[in-house]
């Protein structure tokens, strides 16, 4: 990401959103800085960039202009700003990043974090500043287990939503035994750690399990050992996510390892990562997904206002950006404060219905989202009809099984 100073500001990405007249938190004092400054920190430029990126920037921005349409005059301010910042998906730049973000920028939200590394730095800033801070991206269950905090929420998904989604069906369905390749990073070694616990609660086995440099462009050494392992996998399960994923199916195509019997499982993947491969590169590949832009007319009537203003459709991210950054927004206007105490109690318990769910519940033991996740399937090119339209939802997992129990470690 881009740094922040002399080097390259930060990219305001809606300095000062005009809006109605000030509400009753203009200039009253209980606004700081007469202003709400939400921050969006992100890749910008890496392996992320397309699932989250500069159109997690466009998903904030329309969340404020719903906001201020919504309420008009009866805001609780008129002045809202979004600003983002590049943490290039190192722990050290998003670190500084976000102590920048909050110092001198005067953030009062930071949302979004792909990369869970640079996620569980955040929320260390957050914690010491006593500053709001929504993970959206990283799939890290230490946000809401050991290095929780007051101030840190998880939203969207996590490693056990997408290891009991993912890897409990694929065991269940004959997928025995599993290979499983991971980015040696907090990310990928959480995900192995889950997903091993799913196929072998589901009745499977994992044959083998390495690490993978992160990022990385060539799987072929792992690639090339999964059909001769003993005994042989019938599952290659990947975690890699983003352009790493996109360079290892790649790969996984060109050894044409599903000839040899060996099927292809994703930890996590995006619309973003099908739309750069193409449908068939993927087809019958099952994987985990929070929010798909075409399941309902609720989600497309979002979707086609998303495009409008970017050119693509949104991934499950970038929904959840924009109901994060509303979410947080509605719980100013219901304190009528952006003081980071207050926020806290009125998130807390708070029921989320929006276009990202109608099922949410923001758990008050630990700050994670719980919500309906779903079981999803690439459809062959043959079955799309019209583009960015690559995924069947074969299975909904209710809310009140999709995540993990309170972690007792976690001690808000």
């Amino acid at each position: 990401m881009r740094l922040l100073g002399r080097s390259a500001a930060l990219a305001t990405a809606g300095a000062l959103l005009a809006g109605c007249a000030g509400g009753p938190g203009g200039g009253g004092g209980k606004i700081s800085d007469d202003k709400i400054v939400l921050a969006v920190l992100t890749d910008q430029s890496g392996v992320y960039a397309d699932l989250s990126g500069k159109n997690a920037v466009e998903a904030v921005k329309m969340a404020v202009a719903d906001f201020k349409a919504k309420y008009g005059g009866k805001a609780v301010t008129d002045k809202i700003e979004v600003v983002s910042a590049d943490h290039q998906n190192k722990p050290e730049i998003a670190n500084s990043k976000a102590q920048e973000l909050y110092d001198r920028q005067k953030a009062d939200l930071i949302v979004d974090v792909p990369t869970s590394s640079a996620a569980l730095a955040v929320a260390t800033v957050a914690k010491n500043k006593k500053k709001v801070f929504i993970d959206v991206g990283a799939a890290t269950t230490e946000l809401e287990g050991k290095q929780c905090n007051k101030y840190t929420f998880h939203y969207g998904y996590n490693s056990y939503m997408l290891a009991h989604g993912t890897g409990a069906e694929v065991t269940k369905d004959g997928g025995k035994n599993w290979y499983i390749v991971y980015p040696d990073y907090a990310f990928g070694q959480d995900m192995e750690k889950t997903f091993t616990a799913a196929v072998k609660g589901a009745g499977g086995s994992v044959v083998k399990s390495d690490p993978t440099p992160f990022p990385n462009d060539n799987f072929s050494t792992f690639l090339l050992k999964a059909p001769g392992l003993k005994p042989k996998p019938q599952v290659l399960g990947t975690m890699q996510a983003g352009g790493d994923l996109v360079n290892l199916v790649k790969q996984y195509n060109e050894y044409k390892l599903r000839d040899k019997g060996v099927d292809l499982a994703v930890g996590l993947m995006f619309l973003t990562d099908i739309h750069s491969l193409g449908p068939d590169a993927l087809a019958g590949t099952r994987f985990t997904d929070f929010w798909y832009w075409n399941a309902n007319q609720g989600n497309r009537a979002w979707a086609d206002k998303f495009k409008a203003k970017t050119g693509a459709r949104p991934t499950a991210v970038h929904a959840a950006d924009y109901s994060a950054a509303l979410q947080y927004l509605e719980a100013v206007q219901r304190g009528g404060t952006d003081k980071s105490d207050d926020i806290v109690k009125q998130l807390e318990g708070h029921k989320v219905n929006d276009i990202f769910t109608s099922t949410g519940t923001i758990r008050p033991e630990d700050h994670l989202l719980l919500h309906d996740a779903y079981v999803a399937q690439v459809k062959p090119k043959s079955e799309v009809k019209e583009e960015w339209d690559y995924e069947k939802i074969i299975k909904t997992i209710p809310a009140a099984e999709a995540f993990q129990q309170p972690d007792p470690s976690c001690k808000l």
